[in-house]
Parts: structure tokens; sequence; C-alpha cells
């Protein structure tokens, strides 16, 4: 008894506000052994005379107890201590008599429940199946309340039973959903359906049969939007999420229910925005459902345009000194979010004619908050109307210049938002067309003295318009810009000086760079001017209001030193490091949220760029700082439904839903500053003094990955990406240490890379990898991976293909879907190519292990074998059957001649492929003739010989030379003269060389080229009589041929040929009338590649 009153004092210093007592309580509960804390939590839930808030805790507690450690609790207890558990609890949710403390013991039944799940399915509870049934039968509506809670908790609790009981599952819902008395019970319902078919959306017959629930799900929604609304409606969008084809028999009710609470004026905010979510999630999840109710969309757009409407006026706006993060409850962010949403997701055909003419109406409203609405929603819908957009930009643009002058503020401040906009959005098209009108209104735009925030987002908007404005364009305008800009950055420093004002001289600062950026060496003249207040400003402003426009400043002088380069910016270079170093000594000072971290990260690298060698004397005091940010760990935490009601996202988690009630949460706080400190140790990869602790860090990089294989924001995605393409630069800088510190650097990272090949979700980072990981293996070669590497990646690389197969499977049932039409076939293509992508680092890969380990890795490389057999079928997409015969043509280079033993998989479909239509292909098989011809040995050559005219077919083709022929062709060239070289007595060789000749030289494959020309100097040299012709008298052409390979710059001066053909030129030398007749024939361009080549090689 003792115990259990001393372990209530505890569960009360637990909730202490004094973080002393809490800390030192959360000591001594942790090392309570776990069967104990069952007990105690078990008797403090139970116990009627405790405290609600202890109660409350204890059951908390026990909750969180089961579902983080029941494998290492629950089955150490005696069954008798086990049975007790079970009948206590639910005796508690029978006689407790607290609603609160009720719903708490529900969460630990539903908890201890999920666990005794066997794995056979076999619930080991069955008396809680019993509850559930008395329960809601009951006539107790606590009672009923309960047994919903815990079904809603954990709708997967009659486990392998389920099919046994459907019936009376439904049964049970919809009585409970019909229960017109006691509308918490609709409510209850209504949510467990929710969760009951969101955790079987796989379960194709459990959703139809279920699907007559949902009307009753609306009816409850409808009628009790007041009660319980935010959630019920958060559960109905996962729902839609996972199961959009669920809703489509009653799609027209849950619109039109949608539509009319959006409407609502009665409901708040948050209630309203939720039902427009549901149309706009259905809008990305299942668009081609929704595309065909096109009325009820056309009816969507103006409430979202209403929402956008809804704006209060304030005096103070435009003096504003700081730029407040966007409401995310308010109407107006929600509907402008909403229309952008909705435009990506149902396209431009479908979005832009329901809206140009509501945009029109409200940019001639008197009011002034249709006329922003109207600007502001031109901004949200560029990028998902795009294309149509673009067709009418000329009348667009126009009108929104315009509004550069209109009288209020807020209008001129949308105005620039527009411009901001589709300066990104249709760059550089929107540049090149409109640089004369957009430069002159934002230029007058940005003197509004008057109205501070408005001036500064006409520099924002110039920004986004340098940013992606060609220089040859911008130049004209230096002048203008620069003055403009300097005479407003002097205004706003003393403004500063005199009023603490910053917001405009931060983007303004800002714009100067990007202009530097943009102008490049031409800001040069322009340089003194800026630079001494830019200097100013990071020496003299070390408030911490002041830290966002340090860091900005500090950006902008390391941009104009790199534009302006190292002649121009080092008399100030050793000024502005001791700047910047006095910021770097007080770098542990900086708060983890200080916007001045990535700003000087990102100034650090520029200014190695621009430093050089030189900078090798800062590095011991920038490498500290540097990598202490590349090693921040992110917070992370799997959390319930109960958890995740504590915690918002805009306190810097991101969260992806896991199901059963879990979901995975990160903090992004830092990983932006850890993403660019990443970037910069690669951009410093040259420092091989660092090259143990970068490598220490960027290994730790992959850990950076949720559970489930879900990813979260693009920082994140960042991080890993800046880490996969520094391992093969990190090998390399290794390399000078010597093989046994390069082999101890790669067994670092190798593991790494191969689980993260298998696990990585996000196929533009998965790319990176894969890529990474095949440069590695071509740095390190044979040898660099053992058995069980070699048993890991071959699994890793079926399953790769294995799931390429399958995605192409599942885009062709949707190509058969009854919502299939032109945007689903886009967003197919698109996946394809994603597929494809991959599907060519798979190739990246296996290429590095043939080119590393030869004949000996065939044995392995059979577990593949059939995957890429059917990989070149005639009945696969072009992209699959180029691919095939890459890797085919790899085993050919690399494995012969025991390659050959694959041939009855890879050779006829190789020498069919040869005359496909698509170039691509062609091109594959074409090389893989010349690889046959140059490694494969006598097995292949019968083989080459019945590809000749096949080869010859193709090059000669009306069109072989046209734009997206010519790499097949010239391809087949190639092999031509390979099978001649390599295989003479494969072809008539007399009969073919004045047609190869007459081929030459070869533009656009520059490694084929190098071939090329290598038999054309085996050729001159040995006095062949064909290709040199009576007397000589085809030197012309071959001094044609190679003038054109030197201009086209297919032989460089590294390549071994180049010498090899300057010396066929030196000895023609030797004879000037033949040196008079060959140069002749040659024009300006020609001549000046003889003349290089012969001063370079």
């Amino acid at each position: 008894m003792a115990e259990q009153q001393q372990f209530y004092l505890l569960l009360g210093n637990l909730m202490s506000p004094d973080n002393n007592v809490r800390k030192q309580s959360e000591e001594t509960y942790d090392n309570i052994p776990g069967q104990n804390k069952i007990t105690f939590l078990l008797q403090a839930v139970r116990d009627a005379s405790s405290a609600e808030e202890v109660k409350q805790m204890a059951a908390v507690l026990l909750r969180r107890l089961l579902s983080s450690s029941f494998e290492e609790i629950y089955p150490g207890l005696t069954l008798e201590m086990q049975t007790v558990i079970k009948t206590e609890l639910l005796s508690s949710i029978q006689q407790e008599t607290l609603p609160n403390i009720r719903k708490k013991v529900c969460d630990i039944a539903a908890e201890l429940s999920r666990n005794l799940i066997d794995d056979d399915g076999n619930n080991q509870w069955p008396e809680l199946l019993k509850f559930l049934f008395d329960s809601v039968n009951s006539d107790n509506v606590g009672l009923r309340e309960a047994a919903l809670h815990i079904f809603w908790n954990f709708p997967g609790i009659f486990g392998n039973q389920q099919q046994h009981y459907m019936e009376v599952i439904k049964r049970m819902l919809v009585q409970c959903m019909q229960d017109q008395a006691n509308p918490q019970i609709r409510t209850l319902a209504a949510r467990a359906a929710a969760s009951f078919v969101l955790s079987n959306e796989s379960n194709t017959v459990l959703l139809k049969h279920f699907a007559d629930l949902l009307p009753g799900i609306l009816q409850a929604r409808c009628k009790f939007t007041r009660l319980k609304f935010r959630s019920l409606t958060k559960l109905y969008q996962k729902q839609r999420d996972t199961a959009p084809k669920y809703l489509r028999p009653n799609l027209e009710a849950t619109l039109q229910l949608c539509l009319k609470l959006c409407a609502d004026t009665n409901l708040n905010n948050m209630q309203r925005q939720l039902a427009l979510e549901v149309i706009v999630t259905l809008s990305e999840t299942a668009a081609a459902m929704l595309r065909k109710h096109t009325a009820i969309v056309a009816q969507s757009v103006p409430q979202m345009l209403a929402m956008m409407v809804d704006l209060e006026d304030d005096d103070e706006w435009a003096m504003a000194d700081e730029l407040e993060d966007d409401d995310f409850d308010s109407n107006a962010v929600a509907g402008e979010s909403a229309l952008d949403r909705i435009a990506c997701g149902l396209g431009g055909k479908i979005i832009l004619p329901m809206i140009k003419q509501h945009i029109m109406q409200m940019l001639q409203n008197s009011d002034w908050k249709y006329r922003h609405a109207g600007l502001m929603a031109l901004s949200a819908i560029g990028e998902g109307c795009h294309q149509q957009m673009e067709a009418i930009l000329q009348e667009i643009v126009s009108f929104v210049l315009l509004f550069c002058s209109d009288p209020h503020p807020r209008v001129r401040y949308a105005a620039c938002n527009a411009i901001g906009q589709m300066a990104t959005d249709f760059a550089p098209t929107f540049q090149k067309k409109f640089h004369d009108k957009v430069i002159s209104a934002l230029l007058q735009t940005m003197e509004d003295q008057s109205n501070p925030r408005v001036q500064a987002h006409a520099a924002a908007a110039l920004i986004n318009f340098t940013e992606d404005c060609p220089k040859s364009l911008l130049i004209p305008y230096l002048d203008s810009l620069v003055q403009h800009l300097h005479v407003i950055m002097v205004a706003k420093l003393q403004e500063l000086i005199q009023k603490g004002t910053k917001l405009v001289l931060e983007q303004v600062v800002t714009s100067i760079a990007s202009v530097a950026d943009t102008a490049e060496e031409k800001f040069v003249p322009y340089y003194d001017l800026f630079m001494p207040s830019l200097k100013h400003i990071v020496e003299n402003a070390v408030q911490k209001e002041l830290r966002l426009l340090r860091g900005k400043t500090i950006e902008c002088i390391s941009l104009i030193g790199l534009a302006v380069g190292k002649e121009k910016f080092m008399p100030d270079a050793s000024a502005v490091m001791q700047l910047l170093l006095k910021t770097q000594t007080d770098f542990n000072d900086l708060e983890d949220d200080d916007p001045q971290i990535s700003y000087m990260i990102s100034a650090w690298a520029r200014m190695c760029k621009i430093l050089g060698k030189e900078f090798q004397q800062y590095l011991p005091v920038v490498m500290g700082p540097l990598m202490k940010t590349a090693s921040i760990k992110p917070e992370v935490a799997l959390l319930d439904t109960q958890d995740m009601e504590n915690i918002s996202e805009d306190d810097g988690w991101e969260f992806v839903n896991l199901g059963d009630q879990q979901s995975f949460g990160i903090k992004t706080a830092g990983l932006e500053e850890k993403a660019t400190a990443c970037q910069m140790l690669v951009s410093r990869r040259d420092q091989k003094s660092h090259i143990f602790w970068i490598l220490q860090i960027l290994r730790s990089l992959t850990s950076v990955q949720p559970s489930k294989g879900r990813f979260f924001s693009l920082t994140i995605l960042r991080v890993r990406v800046a880490a996969a393409e520094s391992m093969p630069l990190l090998l390399e800088c290794a390399r000078v240490r010597g093989p046994e510190y390069l082999t101890q650097m790669w067994h670092f990272m190798c593991d790494a890379l191969i689980k993260a090949i298998g696990t990585e979700p996000d196929s533009d980072v998965l790319s990176e990898i894969m890529h990474a990981f095949a440069k590695c293996i071509e740095l390190m070669g044979d040898g660099c991976l053992n058995n069980e590497h070699f048993e890991e990646l071959g699994g890793i690389l079926k399953g790769k293909l294995e799931e390429h197969f399958k995605n192409q499977e599942l885009r062709q049932a949707k190509r058969q879907d009854e919502d299939y039409d032109e945007q689903v076939e886009e967003t197919l293509q698109d996946e394809d190519e994603n597929d494809v992508y991959i599907l060519t680092k798979v190739s990246d890969i296996l290429h590095s292990v043939f080119s590393s380990y030869k004949e000996k890795v065939l044995p392995w490389f059979e577990q593949l074998l059939q995957l890429i057999v059917q990989l070149i079928c005639p009945n696969r997409p072009w992209a699959d059957r180029q691919w095939g015969l890459c890797i085919f043509d790899d085993v050919v280079e690399h494995c012969s001649p025991s390659s050959f033993k694959y041939a009855e998989y890879f050779l006829r479909p190789m020498l069919q492929s040869l005359c496909d239509s698509s170039p691509e292909v062609r091109q594959a098989a074409a090389y893989g003739v010349g690889v046959m011809a140059q490694y494969g040995g006598e097995n292949y050559r019968p083989f080459c010989t019945e590809a000749i005219p096949l080869l010859v077919q193709v090059i000669q083709a009306a069109d072989s030379r046209s734009k997206e022929n010519v790499n097949a062709t010239e391809n087949c060239i190639s092999a031509v003269g390979k099978v001649m070289r390599f295989c003479p007595e494969c072809v008539n060789v007399n009969e073919i060389l004045p047609h190869w000749l007459s081929w030459l030289p070869l533009n656009e494959d520059k490694e084929e080229a190098v071939h090329t020309f290598d038999f054309l100097c085996d050729l001159i040299e040995s006095n062949n009589p064909i290709v040199l012709g009576p007397d000589n008298s085809n030197l012309p052409k071959i001094f044609l041929i190679i003038a054109d390979g030197v201009a086209n710059e297919s032989v460089r001066s590294e390549d071994a040929c180049s010498k090899r053909l300057a010396n066929v030129i030196r000895q023609v030398q030797v004879s000037a009338g033949l040196w008079t007749q060959c140069v002749s024939t040659l024009n300006e361009t020609q001549q000046k590649a003889i003349q290089d080549l012969l001063n370079t090689a």
C-alpha cells in the first residue's frame, strides 16, 4: 500500500510545472521494472479515490507502455496476471463514471488488443470481442460509446474472424449511425466506419460491400458538423487519400455536401476550410474521377475566390517592418492554397475557363479586396494552368501591370506578387517577352517610399525576375537598375540608423545580389558603389533583430565577389574574410534558428570558389562549425492519435500517417542548414586533410529516413542527395592516402549505400544514390564487394526490376479504368519516365560490376538473367528494350568469351533490333554488334557477318542523319568499322571500306568518333590503297574528315588518335604541292581546325 501511495506521488510529480522535479521523477519512473509499472498504473486507473488528473496520467502511461514495450513486458507476466489485466480493464470501462477516463481506458484496451493478435490473426482476448457486441446493443449510452471508440481505435480487432463477422460489423455500424436520440453515437459510428474502411483500403470486395454506409457518414456530418467536425473530416480526408474509388457511388452527394458546408457562413473558418479540403484532396488523389463532375468543380471555384476576399482592413499593414508568417487558419490563405492545388490537380484545361471570367470581374471591382484576391488568384493558378496561361500571357501581363499603379497599397502588393510568381512559373519566356514593361513597372513601384511593404515586395518580384533572366536581356537595363537600387539602399540604410526599420533594406540587398549574380563580370563597374555600404552593414548590424539583414548582406557580398571575379574582389577580400571570421568565431553562440547560419555556410562556399587555394588558411576555422551543422540529427517521433493532438505542424514538425492510428514525425528545424553544409563539404572535396571527419558525417546522413519508406520536405531530400553525390568524390580524395586508407573509407560507406538503394523511397534521391554507388565500384574495382554485398545487391536489383514490371502492369490497368483520360495519361507517362530512369541506374550499377569483375561475376548475374531477357522481348516498351540491350552489351564487352553461353537469349533480339523503329533501340543494338566484333571472339563472328547488311541498311536510309536518328546511325557506322577492324574475315573489306569512308566523320557520338578515327589512322599508316586512293587522291577527303572532326570536337587533344592524325598531316606538309591541294579544299573554319590540331597534338 505504501508503495502504491509513493507511486501516486510520483505520478503527481510527473505533471509538475517544475522542470527539475519533473526530470527527476521521469528518471525514477524509468527505473521501475516494467511488470511493476503495469501493476501500479492499473491500480491507479482503477482507484476510485484517485484524483482525475492522476488517473488520466496513469492511463496515458499504461497505454504508452503497452505500445512501446509490450514484447519486453507482457509475455513475462504470469497467465493469472495477464487475465487480471484484461478483466480489470473491462471492469473499469463498465464502472468508470468519468467519461474522459473511460475513453482513456478504452485506448488501453485497444492497444492491448492490437498486441494480442497473433501471427495467424487470432485475437487472444475473445472476452473483449464479446464485450463489444454486448455493449453496442446495450441501453447504456456510455458503453455504446466505449465499444465504438475501441473499434475506431483498432478497426482490425476481429483479426482473422473479420470476414465471419462482416455482416455483424456492418449491422452494428448502421444501427449506431441511425441512433436519432444520441448524436454523439452517430458521430462516433461515422468515425469508426471511416476508420474501418481506411484500414481495409486494399480489400475491393469489402469496399463495395460497405459503400452504402457512406450516405450515413455524410448524413452524420451534415447534421452534426458542430460536433467533432474537425476530427471526423480529417479522418474522411485520409479515407479519400487511400480509397477514393469508395466514394464513387456517392461522389455527387459528397461534393454537394462539401459545397453546402463551405458556403455556410454560420460555420467557423476551420469547418468551412475542411469541407473545401475534401474537394481539393479529391482533385489530387482522384483527379480523373472528379473531372467528370466539372459542374460541381465550377461551383467550388467561386467559393475559393470568396474565401480569398475575406480580408481585414488594416491601416498599419503597409508600414509593417516584419513579414509575418502566413496565417494558415485564415480563409484568404486557405482559399489561395486550395486554388493552387486544384489547378495542379485538375489541370488548366478544366480550371482556367472556369476561373478566368471570375478573375476579370474581380479585378474590375471597386472594393480593393476583390482586386487583391483576383491578382492573388492569378499567382496561385500559374503552375497548374501553365500551358493554357502561356498562350494568353500577353493579355494577362498587360492587365496585371496596370495594377502596379492601383490606389490601394495591398492591390499594388498583389500585382507585384503576381509578377514575381509569373516570372518564376513562365521563365524565361516571361523575361524575354516582357522585360521592358516589367522592369520599368517594378522600379517605379520600388519608389513607393510611403508604403515600405509594397516597396519590399516589388524588390522581391525583381529578384524573381532577375534570377531567371538571360544575361543579355538584363545588361541594357543595368545602369537603371543599379541607380535605383543604390538610391533606395542609401535611403533605407539611413532609415535603419534613424528609425530601426529594415524590411525594404533586406529585400533591396537581395535584389542587388540577384542582379550581380546574373550580370556577372558586367557588374564590375558598380562594385565600388555598393561594397563599402555592404561591409558597413555586416560590421554594425549585430543586434538580434538584424540577424536576417546581416545574413542577406553576407550573401550579397559573396555573390558580388563571385560575379566580379577574384581580381576585382581581392582588395576587399581580407577585410570581408575578417568580418566573416568574426561571425564564424561567434558561431557557437548563434541560436539554432539564427538565419545567419545558412547564409554563412553558403558564403564560405562562394568565398572558397573565389579564393581557390588561398582559402585553405581559413579551413581550421571553417571546418568545425561546418561539420557540426552537417552532423545535425533531426528529432523524430512515432506518435499515436492522442499524442498528435498535442503537437502542431506549425511547431516545425512534419508528419506522415502510418495507419493503425499512428504517425511518424520529424522536426525539420536545422535541416536546411544541414543540406547547405553538406553541399559545401562536397564543394571542398579537394581538402584531403579533412576527409575522415567529412566522411563520418556523411555516412550518418543516410539515417535521415522515416519509417514506412515515406519522405517529408524537399530539405531532407537535399541532405540525402548531397550525401550521395559526395561518396565517389570522397573516395577520390582518400586515394592519395594510399590503398589501405582508401579501402577503409570504402568499407565505411559501402554497407550504407547498398542499404539505401534497397530502402530509399524517393526516386530522385534513389537515382543519385545508385549513380554514386556505380561510380564508387568503378573507382574501387575488382574485390570491392564481398559475398554478403553481392547477395544483398542481387536481391535489391532483382526487386527493382520486378517492381519496374509491376508498375508497368499497374499503369496499363489504369489505362483501362473508367476514369482514364488524357490528363491521366500524362501522369502515367511521367511515372513511366521515373521508372525508366531508375532502370538506367540499374544498368549503371551492372555496368560498373561487369567492368570491374569481368567473367567472374556471371554466376551472380544469372539470378537477374530472366528479368533482363524479359526487358528485350518484342512487346516491351522501347525504353525497356534499349536498356535491356545495353546490359547485354556490357556482358559481351566485359565478360567475353564466356558471355556467349547467354547468346541464345539476346543475339537474335539484338540483330532484329538493328532495324527497330526506335532509334534508341537501334543505337543499343548497333553498339552491341561493335563490341561483339571487338571483344566477343570466334563464336560471335557469324553474327557479325549477318549484321553488316542490316547496319548498312540503317546507315543508307534517307532520314538516317536526322536529329532523332543520327546517334543510332553513327553507332552503326562505328560498328561497321569495328567489324572491318577486328573481324576482317567476316566482311568484304574492300567492298565496304569506300562506303565507310564516305560516312565519316562522326559528329554526335564523341566516344564512337574516337574509335573510327583510330581505325582510320590504322588504315592510313598501313598505306591502305583503298583509303588513300590512286596517287593519294583521297587525301583531300581525309583532310576534310579530320578537319570536321576537330572542329566539332569529335577529336580532342587528349585523345591518343589526335597525335596520329597530326602526324598524318605533317607527312603531307612535306610535299608542298600535295599540302596545297589538300588545304585548298577546306574552308576557313576547317583550316583553323587543322592548325589547332598541329599546335596541340
